[in-house]
């Protein structure tokens, strides 16, 4: 029986303390702030983010409503949910231009857009969104102390983008439509030069344009495998050093020995 009332009573104590932390209907503003600044500060950011967007609304114009937009942005980043984080940075870059923390939500609003950057097979717009942000960002704080990860983040996901466009060139080689592989192993090279992807890309393509001969009708053989030999001394000026130089050479030397057949029929036609 005393357990009971015990039990009875930290439940009513722990429910009272409970409703001192919420925020109700017509609580001050500054009130309503502070109860969320420690929801925020317990890291209950679910909590923190509903009271944050009240006082937002209900302060318009007022420095409490300064602070809470920006803490709203950051509730929802750190609570991972980054789609309403992005939202509310842009919020407060239209509401607040000048304000002295700019540069730290217009980098925040990029990581926004980075954490939502799916797996390469899936549509990147966010990939693409997240790119041109940190781009604008790099160019509007050249000195910022964010500068070197925003790059290191451009170059993660171009790679990204570099990767699937090189992996649809990869899905028609398979499938044995050739002049669509190729259509994506150029764009992988001339969209993305500076990946990892554009080396592969160009050894694709030479392979390609064999394989692509070897299937064609007699009178089409000739140019393309002349199309894999220029694609072959194309890859050797800009890979010098590739590790995939001798696999490129292979397809080189199979290519050059075919068109030695080809040629004197070619010249008697």
């Amino acid at each position: 029986m005393l357990l009971r009332l015990a039990t009875l009573l930290l439940l009513s104590v722990s429910l009272s303390c409970a409703n001192k932390e919420l925020i109700k209907p017509g609580e001050p503003i500054d009130s309503a702030y502070e109860k969320s600044i420690a929801f925020y500060e317990k890291e209950e950011y679910s909590d923190a983010a509903y009271g944050f967007d009240l006082v937002t609304r209900m302060g318009r114009g007022t420095t409490y409503a300064k602070e809470a937009q920006f803490l709203l942005a950051e509730s929802y980043f750190k609570n991972k949910q980054y789609l309403l984080a992005a939202s509310e940075y842009e919020r407060f870059i239209s509401y607040y231009p000048q304000d002295e923390r700019r540069q730290e939500v217009e980098f925040n609003r990029a990581l926004s857009y980075y954490q939502q950057s799916p797996r390469y097979r899936l549509d990147q717009g966010p990939t693409m969104r997240a790119i041109e942000l940190f781009q604008l960002f790099n160019n509007n704080y050249p000195n910022s102390p964010f500068i070197e990860e925003s790059a290191q983040k451009i170059d993660e996901l171009r790679n990204k983008l570099a990767r699937k466009t090189y992996e649809s060139g990869q899905f028609y080689l398979r499938t044995l439509r050739y002049k669509a592989a190729t259509i994506y192993f150029d764009q992988t090279i001339d969209l993305y030069p500076e990946t990892r992807w554009a080396e592969s890309a160009l050894l694709k393509i030479i392979e390609t344009y064999v394989s692509y001969a070897e299937q064609s009708i007699q009178s089409k053989q000739l140019e393309r495998y002349n199309l894999a030999v220029e694609n072959y001394e194309k890859f050797l000026q800009l890979f010098p050093q590739s590790t995939l130089r001798s696999e490129a050479e292979s397809y080189y030397l199979q290519a050059v020995s075919e068109i030695r057949k080809l040629e004197p029929v070619a010249s008697t036609n």
